[in-house]
C-alpha cells in the first residue's frame, strides 16, 4: 500500500457521497487518470462548490499529490461549466500543475454518475458491472480529496460537510461534527417551511427518506432535502412495494420511455427497464429481459422521477429484484464491455432546467452558501457502519473519556472497512453493535457491549 493510501486507511476516509467505498482501496492502485467529481450531480446540492470556490489551491495541490502517488499521466476536475465561479477557482488553482486540468460539464442529470462522468472526462466505458479502476481511472469526491488534505495535515475524519436545502428557511451548507442529528442539521437552516414535510438524506433523486429526525449525520451525508410530504419526489419514494409492483403490472405500456433516457443504457449497457417491467410483472415473456439486468440499474430516478408517463416506478422494481437474487445468492453475470455509446445519447441526456420544474423543486433553487454551524451538541450518535464494507470494531468501552480526534472503531484484520474517530471530547454513553453514542458529560456505564 502506497504512503497515501495508507495515510486514508489510518484517518478514516471513505467517499464522502454515494456508498462510502474506503478511499484506501481505490488509491492502492495504479492508473492513467484521477478525476476529481465536481458536478454536483444531485439537484440542490452545493458542497462541492462551495469547497472549490473557498479551497482550490489545497484542493489542486492533493489532487496532483495523488496523481502523482497513482502514477497517472494527469488529473482532471470535473465541474459543471455554469458554476462559473467554481469553474475560475479551480482554473486559477491547477495553472501551477501541467499535469491537471479542469473538464467543464453540460449541465445535464446524471453527470456525476461514476461511469457518465468516466465517459464525459476521458471517453472511456467503464464495462458493465465494473468500475472506473478497469478502465485506468480513479474518481475521487471533492469533499473526500479535501478529507485527504486534512489527514495530511493531521487530522482524521470527524466532521461532514451537508447541504440542508429544500423547504427551510436559510439554506445553507455546514461543517459539522460526525453523529450530530437530522433535526439539528434542519435547524441550522432555520426549519422547515412547511408543516408537514419529509425529509431526504441525499438528493432529490437518489436520496432516501429519513425515517426519524433523531438519525445521525454520517461520513455519506452529503445533503438533506426538506421537501412538502406531498412532493412527487416524496411520494416516489414512500409507496409501498407492493402497489408499486401491482400498478407495474396493471398500467406499464411498455412506451419504452424509462429505457430511451436511462443514463446506463445511453452508454452502451444492456439495460432495458421496460423490459425489466414486463419480466417482473408476467414472470418472462419473448420480450422479457433476463431479470438478472436489474443489477445494471445505477437507481439514478429518471425513470420515475422524470421518463414514466404513467407514474411507474421501474427503479423500485429493480430494486426489489437486486434484492431478492442476493437474497438467492445470485451475482450479476453481465459484465461485457460496451460496444459504444447511444447515437443519440448527446440528445436524450436529462437537462436539470427541465428536471427541476417537472419535479417541482424550481422554488427550492436558491444558494446555500458556507455558513457558520453555531452546533455543540451535547451527545452524538456514531454508527459503526459508515462505509461499504463490514463494521468497524469498537476500541473503547462505556464511561471512558475520549477526546475529539480519538479512534473509538478500528477495522477488523483482513477486512474492508474503514476507522472512525470520536467527533466530540466527551464519554462513551452506549455501546451498541451498531453504534457508539458519545456525549459530553458522563452518563453512568449502563450501554451494552
Amino acid at each position: 500500500m502506497n504512503p497515501l493510501a495508507e495515510l486514508a486507511r489510518v484517518s478514516g476516509v471513505v467517499g464522502a457521497g454515494g456508498a462510502g467505498f474506503p478511499t484506501h482501496v481505490k488509491l492502492d492502485a495504479q492508473v492513467e487518470y484521477v478525476v476529481l467529481n465536481g458536478a454536483e450531480c444531485e439537484p440542490l446540492l452545493q458542497v462541492d462548490q462551495e469547497l472549490l470556490i473557498s479551497a482550490s489551491p489545497r484542493l489542486a495541490a492533493m489532487l496532483e499529490e495523488v496523481r502523482r502517488a497513482l502514477g497517472a499521466k494527469e488529473g482532471r476536475i470535473a465541474v459543471k461549466a455554469k458554476h462559473q465561479e467554481a469553474v475560475a477557482a479551480a482554473e486559477r488553482a491547477v495553472a501551477e500543475y501541467p499535469a491537471l486540468s479542469v473538464v467543464p460539464l453540460g449541465d445535464f442529470y446524471p453527470a456525476g454518475d461514476e461511469f457518465v462522468l468516466v465517459y464525459e472526462t476521458t471517453g472511456r466505458l467503464v464495462p458493465q458491472g465494473g468500475i472506473p479502476l478497469q478502465v485506468g481511472v480513479v474518481v475521487l469526491n471533492v469533499e473526500t480529496l479535501w478529507n485527504l488534505a486534512e489527514a495530511k495535515e493531521g487530522r482524521p475524519v470527524t466532521h461532514k460537510w451537508v447541504t440542508v436545502a429544500g423547504a427551510v428557511a436559510s439554506p445553507g451548507t455546514f461543517r459539522v461534527p460526525l453523529g450530530v442529528s437530522i433535526a439539528e442539521m434542519i435547524a441550522l437552516a432555520g426549519g422547515p417551511t412547511v408543516p408537514d414535510f419529509a425529509v431526504l438524506n441525499g438528493g432529490p433523486m437518489m436520496g432516501k427518506l429519513v425515517e426519524k429526525l433523531s438519525d445521525p449525520v454520517t461520513k455519506t451525508t452529503k445533503g438533506l432535502v426538506v421537501l412538502p410530504a406531498t412532493s412527487p419526489v416524496v411520494q416516489v419514494r414512500a409507496k409501498p412495494l407492493p402497489a408499486v409492483l401491482r400498478q407495474a403490472r396493471a398500467a406499464c405500456c411498455q412506451c419504452q420511455e424509462c429505457t430511451d433516457l436511462c443514463p446506463r443504457r445511453l452508454l452502451g449497457h444492456e439495460l432495458a427497464p421496460h423490459k425489466i417491467m414486463l419480466a417482473a410483472s408476467y414472470a418472462g415473456g419473448p420480450a422479457a429481459a433476463p431479470i438478472t439486468a436489474a443489477f445494471l440499474c445505477s437507481e439514478c430516478g429518471v425513470c420515475d422521477l422524470y421518463a414514466c408517463p404513467m407514474g411507474l416506478s421501474p427503479r423500485r422494481v429493480s430494486q426489489a429484484l437486486k434484492e431478492e437474487l442476493a437474497h438467492r445468492g445470485i451475482k450479476n453475470p453481465h459484465r461485457s464491455a460496451p460496444a459504444g455509446p447511444h447515437p443519440w445519447r448527446a440528445y436524450r441526456r436529462v437537462p436539470v432546467t427541465r428536471l427541476l420544474p417537472r419535479l417541482g423543486l424550481k422554488p427550492y433553487e436558491r444558494p446555500a452558501p458556507v455558513r457558520e454551524a453555531a452546533l455543540t451538541p451535547h451527545k452524538v450518535v456514531l454508527p459503526l457502519r459508515q462505509h461499504v464494507g463490514v463494521p468497524a470494531e469498537p476500541v473503547v468501552e462505556v464511561g471512558d473519556k475520549v477526546e475529539a480526534g480519538q479512534l473509538v472503531a478500528e477495522i477488523p484484520d483482513g477486512k474492508l472497512g474503514s476507522r472512525l474517530f470520536a467527533s466530540i471530547s466527551g464519554y462513551v454513553a452506549e455501546r451498541t453493535p451498531a453504534a457508539l453514542v458519545l456525549t459530553r458529560e458522563p452518563q453512568g456505564r449502563g450501554g451494552q457491549r
